[in-house]
């Protein structure tokens, strides 16, 4: 097992190692992408475990090698992830409050070639996309042109119906906290494996999701709903007057310098960059499957990003160091409130949430899984920030928590 990193040094020091030209640009190339049957629905993906051990593929300077050898804490955290969760790969970024970045990586990007993990690749972000979407709301909300408290039918007018469904009783809060009551459409979706080629329209999401009844009375009760998120994607374009895919990368993507994050175009069924390829499985225990191409357009606005560990750190700290949005509206979505049926501890805002760590304090982010990749990720009140990735989803509670556990040890650990 190995650890690779790469730190982003101070402008000082920067200058003393350019002449060395001693680290590892991170490049991107061209390959396929994840695969999905829903944003944060497991669908039977079974990981299997690699044949060789995890490696590493990030150059450290001639100081770097000379250091830091003592056990990295992380990396044994994804040795772990690879070896005994039996995940085929796991990937890692972890940047501290000076704002120097290290990666991490472990197992194959390829069970069949046996392929490197490419340092900080790109994966499918799944339902992290719900923080890009509800931070697009926000800003509108900052801009005087939503209100927060406003029925969504205000902004959608004969749009939300259905069996105790009515948009003019559902506030665009309640759709970013998912208090709305609305049915989780990805519930009915067929499994990646039926439907990977299948384009999706935002009516054929919301058309699935209102075939049956509101799970409960708006703002009674809580549960997580993607069905949400795709009419707050109409909400942007209505009000922005372009498509959310433009809306996002005008407001977040392109002011914060996210070089490695995008919305697929549609009929893309690739990743563009360097990545570890995704697996799942059709059935428990069954054999694992190459799930890397897919139409990912059934996640739209709920989960359809792709993006890096470095960029999805980067996005967070620009978020809570008030990059993105007004005190006012960062203070909306930081409100919380319990979430029944997430990892114990952890509570709900507008597209975000906060989760206790084991060394005090709590962590920012949301996390998401798509069949192929499961990330989860946080940022700390004092600005350490870490992603962690694996290249399928978890096969086991055991496994799920051994993902959230290695986030916490990077969030938690001072060095590495």
């Amino acid at each position: 097992m190995s650890r690779t990193s790469s730190e982003s040094k101070s402008p000082r020091r920067a200058r003393v190692l350019a002449a060395a030209a001693a680290l590892t640009a991170l490049a991107v190339a061209g390959t396929p992408a994840a695969a999905a049957t829903g944003p944060d629905r497991t669908a039977n993906p079974v990981p299997q475990r690699p044949d060789d051990s995890p490696s590493a593929g990030l150059a450290e300077t001639p100081d770097e090698l000379k250091r830091d050898r003592r056990p990295d804490t992380v990396q044994k955290k994804l040795d772990r992830l690879v070896k005994k969760d039996r995940f085929p790969a796991a990937l890692a970024a972890v940047r501290d409050a000076r704002g120097r970045t290290r990666h991490y990586t472990a197992g194959v990007a390829d069970l069949t070639t046996r392929a490197k993990v490419p340092v900080d690749g790109q994966v499918r972000i799944a339902s992290n996309t719900k923080m890009f979407t509800a931070v697009a709301v926000l800003q509108l909300a900052g801009e005087g042109k939503v209100g927060l408290d406003e029925p969504i039918e205000t902004y959608l007018p004969k749009v939300v119906r259905g069996k105790g469904i009515d948009g003019r009783k559902i506030t665009v809060r309640q759709l970013l906290q998912h208090t709305s009551g609305l049915p989780n459409y990805t519930r009915w979706m067929p499994t990646a494996f039926k439907a990977r080629a299948v384009y999706r329209s935002p009516q054929d999401l919301l058309d699935m999701a209102f075939a049956h009844k509101a799970s409960f009375a708006p703002g009674t009760s809580w549960e997580y709903s993607n069905t949400g998120y795709v009419l707050a994607g109409l909400l942007i374009e209505k009000i922005d007057r372009r498509p959310v895919a433009e809306a996002i990368n005008e407001r977040i993507i392109k002011p914060i310098g996210l070089r490695h994050t995008y919305w697929p175009a549609k009929g893309d069924k690739t990743i563009r960059g360097r990545h570890p390829r995704g697996y799942g499985s059709e059935k428990p225990g069954g054999k694992l499957v190459d799930v890397t191409n897919l139409d990912p357009s059934w996640g739209w606005a709920a989960g359809q990003l792709i993006a890096t560990p470095s960029d999805l750190n980067r996005f967070m700290s620009a978020l809570m160091g008030g990059e993105l949005l007004k005190p006012e509206q960062l203070a909306a979505m930081k409100h919380t409130m319990k979430a029944p049926g997430m990892p114990t501890g952890w509570e709900y805002g507008l597209g975000l949430s906060k989760m206790p760590l084991t060394c005090g304090g709590v962590a920012w982010g949301h996390g998401g899984d798509i069949d192929g990749y499961e990330t989860r990720n946080g940022v700390t009140e004092h600005g350490r920030v870490a992603t962690v990735a694996v290249t399928a989803l978890p096969s086991t509670e055991d496994a799920m928590r051994h993902v959230i556990d290695a986030m916490d040890t990077a969030l938690c650990t001072k060095r590495g």
